[in-house]
């Protein structure tokens, strides 16, 4: 099953999202995602846990 990120669900008004397999490479995506698109080097616990949170299958 396919798992999907939309920013926008965490940092209102991005509109990029991410795609993967498992949680595991969604987070990964995300991760770059954030550094590229946001500027954010590290993820601490709380936005960590708010982007783990609104990860939800494609569909």
């Amino acid at each position: 099953m396919e798992l999907e990120l939309r920013c926008g669900d965490v940092v209102p008004g991005c509109e990029g999202g991410v795609t993967g397999a498992d949680r595991d490479e969604v987070l990964g995506r995300a991760a770059a995602h954030a550094r590229e698109a946001h500027g954010l080097v590290e993820l601490d616990e709380p936005p960590a846990a708010a982007v783990a949170a609104a990860i939800h299958p494609v569909g």
